[in-house]
């Protein structure tokens, strides 16, 4: 081979081990985990930080709950159903097995103490009972999960039940159960629930404890959910926030007994050493504003809908940017919240987030003597604030 075609060859071959190696997803060498599966991932952006076998179709036992609790709370936001609602448990609801909170066929809670009890005690009665209340039927609870799968395009996800324990066809993966995880981020209510250290149901008479024991174990935990069956072995779906970084770890088919609180722990602290939170604008701070042409208002301030920030790797804190997007102008009517631009952040060259700006107020359309004034103000070069007394 002539010497310049090998050193081409060469050189080509290490530029093409520099660019696979900066494209794989952030992997940990140095972690060992006894997880058949695992992942962690940046809860605002999705970025995924470490993984292993993470698109593995496997039993979730009861972590399935957070799906359960996300179409509960979306039931409610919708108007479906409201917290103060009275469920009253089925045959079928009080015949389940497994972690329970022994519900008796008649027995009454309000939806809020059952999606407590689902949230905390784990109680797979309650996730029946529930399940009727919201849509009828059971089958047909599963059924909206299972579209809810569909819509946020889980590839490796199917629920044959609401509470978890063992069926056919029943699976998911530490990826989706991340994926569902930051849906649930969306609704406060979930992580209010599944943060309830303790809670006292049947006036004191009967004591539910949170068995996610990362919520005293390790700073900054506030969801989400365990799961345990012999098939699945040691499962868990958590969330920790320190210092305006949030992640979410998934561990599935850990063989020890308090092994998924460990190895929980073991890939959070990865995920903490090696990235930092580099914020670029508070939620709800105002970004500019743009022209509302024939409005009641000739301008509109836009804030953002969430804070503008990502997970960066520790010492990389420069090569994050952001680009901020903004509509030209607007014609009236604005409502509030209406989507008027956007904050796109830039990490090392790549797009991390994109966070929407959005309108804080409602604007109507001006009247027609309002537009007469103002044509007759800019015929003159004035503003209408000279003759305001």
């Amino acid at each position: 081979m002539p010497r310049n075609a090998i050193r081409l060859f060469v050189v080509c071959f290490f530029l093409t081990c520099f660019l696979v190696g900066n494209s794989l997803p952030a992997k940990a060498a140095n972690i060992e985990t006894s997880a058949e599966s695992a992942i962690l991932i940046d809860a605002v952006s999705g970025k995924v930080l470490y993984e292993k076998e993470s698109h593995k179709e496997l039993a979730p036992a009861s972590v399935t709950k957070i799906m359960t609790l996300l179409i509960a709370v979306e039931a409610i936001e919708q108007g479906i159903v409201k917290l103060t609602d009275v469920v009253t448990c089925s045959d079928r609801a009080s015949s389940l097995g497994g972690s329970q909170i022994y519900l008796e066929p008649g027995e009454q809670f309000s939806l809020e103490e059952m999606l407590i009890a689902i949230a905390v005690g784990s109680a797979n009665d309650a996730c029946v009972a529930v399940a009727e209340h919201i849509y009828g039927t059971h089958e047909e609870f599963v059924d909206m999960m299972n579209k809810k799968v569909t819509e946020l395009k889980l590839a490796n996800t199917n629920f044959v039940n609401s509470y978890g324990l063992p069926a056919q066809g029943h699976y998911t993966s530490a990826y989706d159960l991340a994926v569902i995880g930051r849906e649930a981020l969306k609704h406060p209510l979930i992580r209010k629930y599944t943060a309830i250290q303790e809670y006292d149901l049947r006036n004191g008479e009967f004591k539910l404890w949170n068995t996610n024991k990362l919520l005293w174990w390790y700073e900054g935990t506030d969801g989400f959910k365990t799961g345990w069956t012999q098939e699945a072995k040691y499962c868990l779906a958590s969330t920790v926030e320190r210092n305006g970084l949030r992640m979410i770890a998934v561990v599935l088919g850990v063989p020890e007994v308090r092994g998924h609180f460990n190895e929980s722990m073991k890939i959070y602290n990865y995920g903490f050493a090696k990235y930092t939170y580099k914020e670029f604008a508070p939620a709800e701070s105002k970004q500019g504003e743009i022209v509302v042409h024939k409005g009641a208002k000739p301008t509109i301030d836009l804030i953002t809908e969430r804070a503008v920030g990502s997970s960066v790797e520790k010492g990389k804190e420069e090569s994050c940017w952001i680009e901020t997007k903004l509509e030209s102008s607007v014609s009236a009517p604005v409502v509030k919240g209406q989507v008027l631009g956007e904050i796109i952040v830039y990490c090392d060259q790549q797009e991390l987030n994109r966070i929407k700006l959005v309108a804080t107020e409602n604007v109507e359309k001006a009247s027609f003597l309002e537009m007469i004034k103002r044509t007759v103000y800019e015929s003159y070069g004035m503003t209408p604030s000279l003759f305001a007394h």
